[in-house]
């Protein structure tokens, strides 16, 4: 057997060991988003430390636990914290998580993130709607292919599902919010861009940047699930200069505003 299958399998028979039910859907939340987890009802919380294989998340805001609970009364299963290439693990072990879902049955995956703004029309606290995303980081299906988990060559032509993302509109429209869409830009990290990066992600036709995200998005594609993506807009390049730089704890503060209305977002697709 395939060593990483061997421990997708792993994994994913601990997790059945310590859970009744299995949601169809999963979310990951992103830098200062975990407070959707606290809206969920008969949770049962797992540390990425007790699951075979996982990782632990050291970013900030990442609390580091797989929950299974409901949302309004809907099963769901939660990743609050997410695993990064930027923290030196290998893009196998950054998107490990969602192979073991899907092993579980998982069919929708709902990503977040905490981005940078690059269009000049967004502000910090915006939301975005992810359209397409444009990667500059290595592609998490190089290697043998795992082919009971997906194809050689998956599809990338329509990545993010049109039908969640008309939902999401028309929840927000109703709660009277405006939703950003675009292009999310996805590199390494862990420094943030330059200016000169930032215009030429501009450039090259990109609405927001971050660290995140596009590996796991690319894993469940293969995986053959239905994805939404959003971002929260946590800083903006319009306004860098020499006296207002990118913060860690800025970004954090800015994601954890925008919560609440995420959550609702959220929990209407689920």
């Amino acid at each position: 057997m395939n060593e990483t299958l061997k421990q997708i399998d792993e994994a994913a028979g601990y997790l059945r060991s310590r859970v009744d039910t299995i949601p169809h859907t999963a979310v990951i939340l992103g830098s200062g988003l975990g407070k959707l987890a606290d809206a969920l009802t008969e949770a049962t919380t797992i540390a990425y430390g007790e699951i075979p294989h996982f990782r632990q998340s050291t970013a900030i805001g990442h609390k580091g636990n797989l929950i299974f609970g409901k949302l309004d009364g809907v099963p769901v299963l939660a990743m609050q914290g997410r695993f990064h290439y930027y923290e030196g693990y290998t893009m196998q072990e950054v998107t490990l998580p969602v192979r073991v879902m899907a092993r579980l049955g998982v069919r929708r995956l709902l990503v977040s993130n905490a981005a940078g703004g690059m269009n000049p029309d967004f502000n910090v606290g915006d939301l975005m709607i992810i359209t397409d995303h444009i990667s500059f980081m290595p592609n998490p299906l190089i290697g043998k292919n795992i082919d009971e988990m997906g194809v050689r060559f998956p599809d990338m032509t329509a990545v993010y599902s049109t039908a969640l993302r008309q939902r999401a509109k028309a929840t927000a429209s109703a709660m009277g919010v405006t939703l950003r869409e675009g292009v999310y830009v996805a590199e390494t990290g862990p420094c943030y861009e330059t200016p000169a990066e930032y215009r030429m992600y501009r450039m090259l036709g990109g609405d927001a940047v971050g660290m995140s995200t596009v590996p796991e998005v690319i894993v469940a594609r293969h995986c053959g699930m239905e994805i939404f993506g959003m971002s929260v807009i946590t800083n903006c390049a319009k306004d860098l200069s020499e006296t207002c730089l990118n913060d860690g704890d800025d970004v954090v503060r800015a994601a954890d505003r925008a919560a609440d209305t995420m959550t609702r977002i959220f929990a209407s697709l689920i």
